[in-house]
């Protein structure tokens, strides 16, 4: 990696070439048919000049009456199949950059979606968001036009060149007039380019993570008066974003007048140069005039290489970003399967900014089964313990493993099936409410979806939607308030069936009578499984084998219920307290 935007890293050059070399290895025949047609339509192409050189040279003979017809239909019929030759090699380039791009996108879903949680939470919504859509867009059309684009002025100057060698080497010695300029301005943009066109995309993704945080927390802006902050921030990201994309336009605005200029010259120097070798009787007047015109057909590929590459650069950048994603510097995972379900944290210390530590040494032992509550005040780093032992964040120092092995060294599909996480916050994804649920197990029958719903109280309510389960959900659908929403996280929580769960305030969003129940028949579904809660609603305390109280990043009492309440320490208190505002409840 030799470059960082936000908080994700970027792939090197050597990374890119080598993932782009691949991706289109693994089309041969769609490459091998693409590339052949475009072959045959440069050569057909090239036909043309030759024969036009001919007229010249049978009119300056005196031959026009016998020859002229004939090869003015021999110029058709090659126009005629370099317009087929032409058609298809496009449909084909077209084709196959449509595989290419297809196999790029499920490649970069598949590293996302591998991400660690905590990876995504420091890089932030912006960066990942602007990778998904502008970096994808840009690479779309760089996979779609700019490489089957280059590819085709690259054979045609090849095919070119060729073909006018074969007219005459001598003619070909006018064109070394443009090629110091065009190698020299060339050279000054690509030092400069990649290196631009990162910056430009970094700063784009600070502007898209300002704005998603501006409209995230809108309320809280309005009502602490931010609203002039938010917008000197949004001033300062879009002023970065400007001088980024100056910088770009700076470099292109130099190199393309000097690349017009390189196209004239090679014209006007065949055209005196050659003269002067006709007159010497060097060369003959058909050669100069069909070189004339192969110096003025090699623009054309000239210019669509020189003009593409720039695009190339563009998703170059782009494709940096996007294979950056999948090297986010965690640890390596391990093919060692957890030797049964025990979690053990040792000295664990963790940090989300160096130097200032959330938990101190924290030291825990879950038994198989046990079912663990963690209570403390707002702040004491309850969730962020939570975070640790369900694997979504890597401790600072100190380890916490599941049958011996650490979590962070599992690979993301197997963690998920030995510890499952349920926060407060939930999603619901486009689609129907049976997807919604099923999407932990795509496999699983109507019925276990069902009794999953009526595991989480969720049935009733489920099965008055207009189509019951098959009812569209989320966007566009009907919208589920946030306590069926929560709901509905719980229902995968119960079908995905870990041996262990973490429970961060995974009913805070139903009132305390429901989710007393909630609570009630998810202990009886989970009975044999190791459960974590974490919550400020004490009955989770009160119905758990033990209790962690959690107070400055340390566990300062643990036991349970009743041990904690003899003992007359801060749960004592925090019990006594709860249990006088909860009195109705059962």
């Amino acid at each position: 990696m030799n470059g960082m935007s936000g908080a994700l890293p970027v792939a090197d050059t050597v990374q890119v070439r080598r993932y782009a070399r691949e991706l289109f290895r693994r089309y041969p025949r769609a490459l091998a048919v693409a590339v052949g047609l475009h072959v045959l339509a440069a050569a057909a192409g090239l036909v043309g000049p030759r024969l036009l050189g001919d007229i010249v040279e049978a009119i300056q003979h005196g031959r026009a009456a016998a020859v002229v017809d004939r090869l003015a239909a021999l110029i058709a019929v090659f126009v005629l199949l370099q317009a087929i030759f032409v058609r298809f090699a496009h449909l084909a380039s077209a084709r196959l950059g449509e595989r290419v791009l297809a196999r790029l996108r499920e490649d970069f879903v598949d590293r996302v979606l591998a991400l660690p949680l905590s990876t995504v939470e420091r890089a932030g919504s912006g960066d990942l968001l602007t990778r998904t859509t502008r970096d994808v867009d840009a690479l779309s059309k760089c996979v779609r036009f700019a490489v089957p684009e280059t590819m085709i002025a690259i054979l045609t100057g090849a095919l070119v060149l060729g073909a006018l060698l074969l007219v005459g080497p001598l003619l070909a010695v006018p064109l070394l007039v443009a090629v110091p300029l065009i190698v020299v301005s060339t050279r000054w943009y690509l030092r400069r380019a990649p290196a631009g066109y990162l910056r430009e995309n970094a700063a784009y993704s600070q502007v898209t993570d300002g704005l998603a945080e501006t409209v995230e927390g809108a309320r809280t802006v309005d009502a602490l008066r931010r609203d002039s902050q938010r917008i000197a921030r949004t001033d300062t990201d879009l002023h970065r974003s400007y001088r980024a994309e100056r910088y770009t336009l700076f470099l292109r605005t130099v190199w393309w007048p000097i690349l017009e200029t390189c196209y004239v010259l090679p014209i006007a120097a065949t055209l005196l140069i050659g003269g002067w070798f006709a007159l010497r009787g060097w060369v003959t007047l058909g050669q100069v005039t069909a070189a004339v015109i192969y110096v003025q057909l090699l623009i054309d590929p000239l210019d669509r290489l020189l003009s593409w590459l720039d695009e190339l650069q563009v998703g170059a950048a782009s494709l940096a970003r996007l294979l950056g994603v999948a090297d986010t510097g965690g640890p390596a995972a391990t093919d060692r399967r957890p030797d049964g379900a025990r979690i053990e944290v040792g000295g664990v210390r963790f940090a989300y900014v160096p130097g200032r530590e959330v938990l101190h040494g924290i030291d825990l032992t879950l038994e198989p089964g046990e079912r663990l509550a963690i209570v403390g005040p707002s702040g004491a780093g309850k969730s962020t313990l939570g975070r640790l032992l369900a694997g979504v964040h890597e401790p600072t120092a100190g380890t916490v493993t599941v049958g011996g092995v650490r979590l962070t060294d599992l690979p993301l599909d197997r963690l998920r099936t030995e510890v499952a996480l349920v926060s407060q916050e939930h999603h619901v994804f486009i689609g129907t409410l049976y997807d919604n649920v099923a999407m932990v197990r795509p496999e699983a029958p109507a019925a276990a979806v069902r009794d999953a719903l009526a595991a989480v109280h969720a049935l009733d309510w489920a099965a008055a939607l207009p189509d019951g389960l098959d009812t569209a959900v989320g966007a566009g659908g009907v919208v589920l308030s946030a306590a069926q929403a929560q709901q509905v996280a719980l229902a995968r929580l119960v079908l995905a069936d870990p041996h262990t769960l973490v429970l961060d305030e995974a009913t805070s969003l139903l009132d305390p009578r429901t989710a007393r129940d909630l609570e009630r028949s998810l202990a009886a579904v989970l009975h044999g499984r190791t459960v974590v809660a974490i919550a400020h609603r004490l009955f989770s305390a009160h119905d758990a084998d033990r209790v962690a109280v959690v107070a400055d990043g340390r566990i300062i009492e643990l036991g349970s219920h009743d041990e904690l309440v003899a003992a007359g320490g801060s749960y004592a208190a925090l019990w006594r307290s709860w249990h006088g505002d909860t009195a109705l409840v059962p």
